[in-house]
């Protein structure tokens, strides 16, 4: 079952952790029973390894999210999980932390053989018998050094319960799953982290808080496969503040890490977060351009893009894609595997369409898959294209969903014979009217004919004797230029009761660049008999407009 985060870690976070990587786990605290020989069966024997200055640069410790990258990324083959155990019979002596404070009288010996094992087993690592086997494992390098041992008292009970990983050590029915002494290697950089988690399997609670630490303890948790930890973790980080930085490196976690369910909620804030703070692509597009894949596939997927139109959206992708991947093979294995499926190609114009058939940077056989699926659904009949984005709704899928753009999407058929003519149909939500009082207004998205562009603008504004508020409808011509066109236009709604369209105004304009004609109260109604809940203007809360343009070229 997927697990949900909580914001108050004192009520449901315990039934989280009860339902640890084993499942048959108790959230009871036992942190009194931490490295105390009195509760323990085992003995857990840590090697931290290292690497002399001259292969490893110093300055592990990370102070921020930056940090904790870099170093993350340069020892990421290291959190593989390549585990080596030393099982073996050993004596029935205990063999005790030097760390621990509260010990019996014999603490000082036995730590004391602690100490001389830890030399004995340094000096096993430069022996030719080991090196090969040492090189099996990826922090196995011929500069590899072991720092320090740690021994641990540990309880195979409570460690099986949180883990898979230690649940199989102690019960695989092997000879080595009955001994004592159990032997991990681990990099210097994952010492404070392992420590942490162990102490979590016993107390269910962390001492770090910082958001690198915790990202440490993240990646031990999902090595040792403890569930429950990275469940907390990614709980604690999710209440950390979020900053662009912190959300593309939950993003860029491993991906064992990422497939995790534990992790999930964080990974989903992150995406919001960063859809949310670059929702206006144009104004951040400094800012957009650098992001990573990862990054764009979070702004791309959201639905609430303030963006003219998919055909801006669509220019955007490609810009980035240039820009990040200069080699042409590089960018449409991008393109066509990771980034097509955020372009939602039925918004696109059929004008912008042909281009995707003719560019460049998308494989001919990708590009023709997606325009022709996009036309498909132009096509289909609109209770079809509604099922299609139901269906869609509720996956990651967001191709048949429309986006909230600055310019609404428009339908064109286009004539050619025996006059050039285009019949375009603008819906309208209830909403997106009832928004637009008092002063508002709300374009369309560009569309072409005669080699000219036009647009159609819904605007709430006064009636000509400035009495009362009302809807106006409005034909623009968006191209400067010295041509000119004759235009006859008729503009026409669908009514109640017969849903129809109804011509409601007829005109005829001579057009130069950046004019624009219409009617300012197209129904001959106030406004509040426009969006009244009985209105006739309305069908299933959409109001379908309708304009036809017939244009003559004139000298």
């Amino acid at each position: 079952m997927k697990d949900q985060l909580n914001s108050d870690p004192t009520t449901d976070m315990g039934s989280r952790l009860r339902h640890g990587a084993s499942g048959s786990g108790s959230d009871g605290d036992f942190g009194f029973a931490f490295n105390d020989s009195n509760f323990s069966d085992r003995l857990l024997r840590i090697e931290i390894m290292g690497v002399p200055s001259e292969c490893h640069p110093n300055g592990e410790d990370c102070t921020g999210i930056s940090d904790w990258d870099h170093h993350r990324k340069r020892r990421r083959e290291d959190i593989k999980k390549e585990i080596v155990l030393d099982l073996s019979l050993c004596p029935e002596e205990q063999i005790l932390n030097d760390n621990q404070p509260d010990m019996d009288d014999g603490a000082g010996c036995e730590n004391q053989d602690a100490e001389a094992e830890a030399v004995a087993m340094a000096e096993e690592i430069h022996s030719g018998d080991e090196d090969e086997n040492r090189n099996e494992s990826s922090w196995s390098m011929d500069c590899s050094t072991v720092l320090r041992v740690k021994t641990l008292h540990i309880s195979s009970p409570i460690l099986a319960a949180k883990s898979p990983f230690f649940y199989k050590l102690f019960s695989n029915g092997m000879r080595e799953s009955e001994q004592r002494h159990v032997t991990l290697r681990i990099n210097a950089s994952e010492e404070d982290a392992l420590l942490e988690l162990l102490n979590f399997m016993y107390s269910n609670t962390l001492s770090v808080t910082t958001a690198p630490a915790l990202l440490d303890v993240l990646m031990a948790a999902d090595k040792f496969e403890v569930a429950s930890c990275m469940r907390y973790c990614s709980w604690l980080l999710h209440n950390l503040p979020m900053t662009p930085e912190s959300a593309l490196l939950y993003l860029d976690l491993p991906s064992s890490v990422l497939m995790g369910e534990a992790v999930q909620p964080l990974t989903d804030a992150a995406k919001q977060y960063l859809a949310a703070r670059y929702k206006d692509v144009i104004k951040f597009q400094e800012e957009v351009m650098a992001l990573p894949l990862a990054g764009i596939q979070a702004i791309l997927a959201s639905d609430d893009l303030q963006i003219a139109s998919e055909d801006a959206v669509y220019d955007f992708v490609l810009k980035w894609a240039r820009a990040q991947y200069p080699k042409l093979e590089d960018r449409r294995e991008v393109l066509g595997s990771h980034l097509a499926q955020y372009i939602r190609f039925p918004y696109m114009t059929c004008r912008k369409l042909k281009k995707v058939l003719t560019c460049n940077d998308f494989d001919q056989d990708v590009a023709s898959k997606l325009v022709l699926e996009a036309l498909f659904y132009k096509a289909d009949a609109p209770y079809r294209q509604r099922s299609l984005a139901a269906e869609e709704s509720a996956t990651s899928n967001r191709r048949f969903i429309e986006r909230a753009y600055k310019y609404r999407p428009v339908k064109v058929v286009e004539f050619e014979l025996p006059r050039q003519q285009c019949v375009v149909y603008l819906d309208l939500k209830r909403e997106e009217c009832v928004n637009l009082f008092p002063s508002g207004r709300v374009y369309s998205q560009a569309f072409h004919l005669g080699g000219q562009g036009f647009f159609l603008s819904a605007h709430c504004n006064m009636d000509q004797q400035s009495s009362f508020h009302c809807l106006g409808l409005f034909l623009g011509m968006q191209e400067k230029g010295s041509a000119s066109f004759a235009v006859d236009y008729e503009f026409a709604a669908r009514l109640k009761p017969t849903e129809e369209f109804v011509c409601k105004y007829k005109g005829n304009y001579t057009f130069t660049g950046g004019k624009a004609v219409g009617y300012r109260n197209l129904f001959a109604v106030p406004w509040t008999s426009f969006v009244a809940e009985d209105s006739i203007y309305f069908i299933n809360g959409i109001l379908h407009l309708r304009a036809e343009l017939t244009i003559r070229l004139c000298s």
